[in-house]
């Protein structure tokens, strides 16, 4: 995972992602803390690899993509086809349409980028969800104005998600929103 890492880091280079601003410093070291923070969590390479690209192809909150979808050919040949197909999953999300859903399997995940509805596995699902802590946590740290704008609800999905969360992540959420297993 050492040369996917590297690879990465020179993709998100290339692409920008230190001048980009983003709470806390810039998007490049934004991603550096979700990858870090996956990681700590124990997370398997290609999910904390996620955590590091997670911003790729943007998302429904923040829609700066570093490489359109067109080219993701050149994500997967550099950190491998599982962690690009993770990154693109969380990239896809229709937030509103999804989040409420998450730990139902028979809810619908909407792809925002073609608006089809699946039903992933609850594997996809926890990795999702685990992303998605990573990444909000981070952001709330970082942010005195995020954790006052969006403090409160994220520990309302975070709550909900518990399920779907490693015994480290859900620490982390208790510890830093005070969610309750």
């Amino acid at each position: 995972m050492r040369q996917e890492r590297e690879r990465a880091l020179t993709l998100l280079r290339q692409a920008g992602a230190e001048t980009i601003d983003h709470p806390g410093g810039t998007l490049l070291a934004h991603l550096g803390r979700v990858d870090a923070l996956l990681t700590s969590w124990g997370a398997r390479p290609d999910l904390a690899l996620a955590g590091l690209c997670h911003a790729f192809y943007g998302t429904d909150e923040f829609p700066v993509a570093l490489l359109p979808l067109d080219r993701r050919a050149e994500l997967v040949a550099a950190i491998g086809t599982g962690a690009e197909e993770l990154v693109h999953f969380y990239a896809s999300c229709d937030r509103k349409a999804s989040y409420h859903g998450l730990t139902d399997g028979t809810a619908p995940f909407v792809d925002r980028f073609t608006g089809r509805a699946t039903f992933p596995d609850l594997s996809a699902r926890r990795d999702f969800a685990e992303l998605t802590a990573a990444n909000e946590l981070d952001v709330l740290a970082a942010s005195a104005d995020m954790r006052t704008r969006h403090g409160a609800s994220l520990r309302s999905l975070l709550t909900r998600w518990v399920p779907l969360l490693s015994p480290a992540a859900r620490a982390h959420c208790a510890t830093v929103l005070g969610v309750n297993e």
